[in-house]
């Protein structure tokens, strides 16, 4: 059987791949940068804090965290450790399955994330949203959730956004409701 000739990309195609791949990664350096600069977090923690600030209790399996943020188990391992020795979070074993362990934000980690959420929500805007008209934002939208439907089909897209709204991305006074929800 013969291999098939790849489907090379034309060169509109190319520049469009590689404007994207190195703007991602700007971007995701960006944010990084901001939030090790100003709150003193990583992104990856803040990312991890976030995440279960939106889920039931508090609280998500280690393995559908790692799932969730598309991190390796050992990357999630040393993470939640390091997280665990701040006090943001605790890990809990499952009253379920004894092989399986939750991570559980704590009051403190809550408290860590509300004050670092402005810095990553005026990151996003500098150097994202605000670099963009409102027209080629929605573009953004329509693409980001065609390139979901196809990684990751059983995504729900609104729980993503809910927890991002939770993160920080709407107005102050709803952040403040946060405080002791966990």
């Amino acid at each position: 059987m013969e291999k098939a000739e790849p489907r090379w990309l034309n060169s509109a195609e190319e520049e469009s791949w590689v404007s994207f791949l190195v703007a991602t990664r700007l971007l995701w350096s960006q944010f990084e940068r901001d939030l090790q600069r100003q709150a003193g977090l990583p992104l990856t923690y803040y990312e991890i804090l976030s995440m279960l600030s939106d889920m039931p209790g508090c609280a998500l399996s280690l393995s559908r965290l790692a799932g969730l943020l598309q991190l390796s188990p050992s990357r999630l391992s040393h993470a939640v450790s390091r997280l665990e020795e701040t006090g943001w979070i605790r890990r809990e074993m499952s009253v379920s399955d004894r092989r399986k362990w939750s991570a559980v934000l704590t009051d403190e980690g809550m408290e860590v994330l509300r004050a670092a959420a402005p810095t990553h929500v005026e990151s996003v805007r500098t150097h994202l949203l605000d670099q963009l008209t409102p027209a080629q934002t929605e573009q953004l939208g329509e693409i980001s959730r065609a390139l979901l439907v196809h990684l990751a089909p059983g995504l729900d897209v609104a729980q993503a956004i809910s927890r991002s709204k939770e993160a920080g991305q709407v107005d102050p006074e709803i952040m403040d409701s946060l405080s002791g929800v966990c």
